[in-house]
């Protein structure tokens, strides 16, 4: 049952940020989403990846620098634990050895969560991850608008032979009817490809594809206006963030990098653009911590899904 006063994260004036819990913004940790509205879920997979491996390892430092992490957004002015109950409900415990099996475990575990009317935010994990979950929330919701936020499209239609991998997860979504083809934009999209027509498999299909440099040098507030117009207030919507659409420059711990990304704060004004959607969760993958010791890249991480927290339907602003 939801409780008088939903959880509050650990404050740093309480117990030192580099002590208590290991839970994402150091929130109480349970394993059941009942009277919960919101809930950080970790995914450790990296078996889908196909470069640098490593992602497996993106949920336990995410949570580590998300200690930093204070209740109040002092730019938007969203107060999500106000109103919201959040807790950390764990690890989905994938197996290691087999991707058709791990897709199943996931898929089940987010069903649960969704049945009992909890908005699921994930840590990856590679982006294998979003199809499992994509099918849960079509499930409980009819097929999603989406954004999703990267450097590849994801719409392979194999990966050496095989359909399932972290660079399919959309092209199966579409297949699989768990998309609203003509409200999913794609930002960030850049590189070089294995074909000069890469980017227009997702434009057949409806997808608004913004490449990376297109928007070089702007603000993207005017396009996220265009998401907002095109979704609507009503539609359920999920964000899928994958953090390779950020410049190695600032996140360099991830698998496939690619030069020329999306600035940090660009990337602050997509999610936090997502404000007045029916956002119903919402990921974040493929932070490598192997790849930057420092904890930036996971240090970002954890911010965005913050981010993403304080858009969620209900949230109050102050």
């Amino acid at each position: 049952m939801p409780t008088a006063t939903p959880n509050q994260p650990l404050g740093g004036n309480t117990m030192p940020r580099f002590a208590g819990p290991g839970t994402m913004m150091r929130l109480p940790s349970t394993t059941s989403a009942e009277g919960l509205d919101a809930a950080f879920i970790g995914v450790p997979l990296d078996i889908g990846t196909s470069n640098r491996p490593g992602a497996r390892f993106g949920p336990r430092q995410i949570r580590a620098e998300s200690a930093l992490l204070r209740p109040y957004n002092m730019a938007t002015g969203a107060a999500p634990f106000d109103k919201l109950n959040v807790a950390d409900l764990g690890d989905v415990p994938i197996n290691t050895y087999s991707l058709e099996k791990s897709l199943a475990i996931i898929s089940t575990f987010y069903d649960t969560v969704l049945s009992a009317g909890c908005a699921p935010l994930t840590l990856g994990g590679d982006h294998t991850i979003a199809l499992p979950i994509l099918r849960a929330v079509a499930r409980r919701h009819g097929p999603v608008a989406l954004v999703h936020v990267d450097a590849h499209a994801d719409v392979n239609d194999d990966m050496f032979g095989e359909r399932i991998a972290h660079g399919t997860p959309f092209r199966r979504a579409v297949e699989e009817g768990l998309l609203a083809c003509d409200k999913v934009w794609q930002i960030g999209l850049r590189g070089t490809g294995y074909a000069a027509d890469d980017f227009d498999w997702p434009r057949k299909q409806g997808f608004t594809v913004v490449q990376a440099h297109e928007v070089w040098f702007q603000s993207l507030a005017p396009l996220m206006a265009q998401v907002r117009e095109r979704i609507g207030p009503t539609h359920p919507v999920y964000i899928s963030f994958d953090i390779d659409g950020i410049d190695p420059s600032f996140a360099g711990g991830t698998g496939t990098p690619e030069i020329g990304g999306l600035t940090v704060p660009q990337a602050l004004e997509i999610v936090r653009g997502c404000r007045g959607l029916n956002v119903v969760g919402a990921d974040l993958v493929e932070v490598s911590p192997p790849y930057d010791t420092s904890g930036n890249t996971a240090l970002l991480g954890a911010n965005l899904l913050y981010e993403m927290l304080c858009v969620l339907p209900g949230v109050p602003f102050r």
